[in-house]
């Protein structure tokens, strides 16, 4: 899935198996709201000791096929907000090799030392192609970094609507994002 091997990716390449659950592990167990629309907690997981991500939909999705989702991820091993967003970056300029839709724009606020990452990638290894536009907002923790980050979908037919739609909402997504309260989050 695109967006599983995009937030792995963003905080730094991992591995060791997967613990699925649905209980808040890191202070954010929603919901979200962005925009009017509700995000609750449908998928966690803690793959090392220092990386744990959780994923919420609106009622109705989930997050094998979505429209919408909003993700928090939280990495505690001392990475910086610089080093999480330039590992997603570089593995989309190389992802660029082989996706033509691949495309992204830093955004940095000096004043809170948050970045955004605003990109676009996507998938035509199934039966429809899948496109999917992605912010990250990356926040300093004392002991790492947290993202929270909203990816939008669209599948088959409905790609083209997706790409057709940002260019009207994408800023102002972006926007709400950055403005977007957003709650402690950390690990015990």
């Amino acid at each position: 899935m695109i967006g599983r091997w995009v937030a792995a990716l963003a905080l730094v390449c991992l591995s060791g198996s997967t613990v699925v659950a649905q209980e808040d592990a890191i202070g954010a167990p929603g919901p979200f709201v962005l925009e009017g629309t509700s995000f609750e907690l449908a998928w966690t997981s803690h793959p090392t000791d220092a990386f744990y991500k959780q994923e919420y939909v609106p009622e109705g999705q989930t997050v094998e096929a979505y429209d919408q989702m909003f993700m928090v991820d939280v990495l505690t091993n001392g990475v910086s907000v610089g080093d999480a967003a330039g590992t997603m970056i570089k593995g989309l300029q190389e992802r660029k090799a082989s996706d033509p839709v691949v495309n992204f724009d830093v955004m940095q606020n000096e004043a809170t030392g948050e970045m955004i990452l605003d990109f676009m990638l996507s998938d035509s290894s199934g039966e429809a192609v899948i496109v999917e536009w992605n912010a990250y907002r990356y926040v300093p923790l004392e002991d790492g970094v947290a993202m929270f980050g909203i990816s939008r979908r669209g599948y088959g037919d409905g790609a083209s609507e997706l790409l057709r739609g940002l260019k009207e909402t994408r800023m102002k997504t972006i926007q709400a994002l950055a403005e977007l309260e957003l709650p402690e989050v950390g690990v015990e």
